[in-house]
């Protein structure tokens, strides 16, 4: 860990966004003695969790100036990870006694559980007391050593203020990123993206092809193959001949990646196949976005590299007066925004330091010709995948708390081998219970819940 300074600092914070990230940030952030603004412009907390039957009406989302819908959620979503591994260490996801009838025990619950659990979150850390409801943040600029902040309400009231730092906690599910497909644009047939995805009702009796094939992606194609004629899964990850009728339905094949749309409304794919589609589901991610920050250009989004970022959180040249909170994906996402927020919070208070910016920049030019000599695209600069643990493990270090707990760090390496190798089944079949037991056992321990509720390891199921 950095030195501890002996005077601590008690600042005027901002925090941007009141989902399962901004609402860890806001709770780490008064724990350290900070005074906590938490902007949110929905009427809840709970952020991407927060299910909304309404999609937008520019179903790929590519105007600029549509009524955004902010929510990517769609009706049968369930969790990719294990709950007892997805939530904050001192306030575990699970099942709890006084949960009513209304409430989801599957270990791999709907989204409807993880809003629950964030309500409890907030109603439990007294956090809805920060919150600015119905208040979009429509700009965020530096001045001087502080930081104005001008956000609207619901009436269409416009404030500005000074803050002594911001979090970004706004998330990264709103703006799309759409697949390039050779000859779309004469393609005659109906293109949507998941984010405007709820349900499969629309598909019934179409030819649909799915563009992506990892979580989202798979969960889509198998949710309309029940009221579609046929679904075929475009993935650029298969080798060029892949053809593969999927195992738990009668109307699902994997392909490669689309070779080309064509104006008879046939689409092509790179293994020869042809097929005349109805629509196209682009289920091929999201863009970083930040249309409120003006950093004057220092701040940069390129092909999803946001930067230049130390460790993911603090741009070098505005550390640690503005920091984001949430970017790395394929990780424990909860887990890493209490991690990530108790790192910004003890460095806002003095009581971690940083690094010089000159060394911060160092560690990123470093990090950037790593990610370039292993080949990988910018893209991928936020992807922590195998190396999570360590990245998880490094903040732990620098604001002394316990590194990954094994059954966590096994129970996540093997939720996403599953979900890779068992799609259509891996949230209801595992072979990890000792996991599950290792777990509870030390919640128990932690006095984090009060017996080993064997009823509800049951029920898991």
């Amino acid at each position: 860990m950095a030195p501890a300074r002996s005077r601590i600092n008690s600042l005027h914070v901002a925090v941007i966004g009141a989902g399962a990230a901004g609402l860890v940030a806001a709770r780490e952030l008064r724990r350290e003695s900070h005074s906590v603004v938490v902007f949110e412009r929905d009427t809840q907390v709970g952020g991407l969790w927060v299910y909304t039957p309404q999609s937008e009406t520019d179903e790929l989302s590519l105007d600029p100036n549509r009524s955004i819908v902010h929510s990517s959620v769609y009706e049968s979503l369930r969790t990719n990870l294990p709950r007892e591994c997805m939530g904050y260490r001192d306030f575990p996801f699970v099942p709890r006694p006084e949960d009513d009838e209304s409430r989801d025990p599957r270990r791999y619950p709907s989204h409807k559980e993880v809003l629950a659990y964030l309500q409890d979150f907030a109603r439990e850390f007294k956090l809805e007391e920060m919150v600015r409801f119905e208040t979009e943040v429509v700009r965020v600029e530096p001045e001087g050593r502080k930081w104005r902040i001008r956000s609207r309400n619901s009436d269409g009231i416009s404030g500005d203020e000074i803050f002594d730092s911001v979090v970004v906690c706004n998330g990264h599910y709103t703006e799309p990123r759409v697949a390039h497909v050779p000859g779309i644009e004469s393609w005659p047939g109906k293109q949507v993206h998941s984010h405007n995805y709820r349900v499969p009702d629309p598909f019934k009796d179409q030819v649909v092809v799915v563009i992506g094939n990892f979580a989202s992606g798979s969960d889509i194609s198998r949710d309309i193959t029940g009221v579609a004629k046929e679904v075929h899964i475009a993935s650029r990850s298969n080798p060029s001949e892949t053809y593969e009728k999927l195992p738990g339905s009668n109307n699902l094949w994997l392909h490669s990646m689309i070779e080309s749309a064509q104006e008879d409304g046939s689409i092509v794919f790179q293994n020869g196949k042809v097929v005349q589609a109805d629509t196209i589901v682009h289920c091929t991610g999201y863009k970083y976005h930040f249309p409120f920050l003006n950093t004057n250009g220092y701040i940069t989004v390129e092909d999803n590299c946001v930067g230049p970022l130390y460790k993911h959180v603090f741009p070098p040249a505005h550390a640690p007066g503005l920091s984001f909170i949430g970017l790395p994906w394929m990780t424990l996402q909860f887990f890493m925004f209490e991690l990530q927020s108790k790192w910004v919070a003890a460095v806002l208070s003095g009581r971690v330091t940083l690094p010089s910016e000159d060394k911060m920049m160092e560690d990123v030019t470093a990090f950037y010709a790593k990610r370039d000599a292993n080949g990988l695209p910018k893209r991928y600069t936020h992807r922590l995948g195998a190396s999570q643990i360590e990245y998880l493990n490094w903040i732990a270090e620098q604001v002394g708390a316990p590194p990954v707990e094994q059954w966590r760090g096994q129970e996540v390496e093997g939720g996403y081998f599953r979900l890779a190798t068992q799609s259509d089944t891996f949230r209801d079949k595992w072979d990890d219970d000792h996991l599950i037991v290792e777990a509870y056992e030390d919640f128990v321990r932690q006095k984090l819940i009060s017996v080993l509720p064997s009823q509800l390891l049951e029920s898991g199921r």
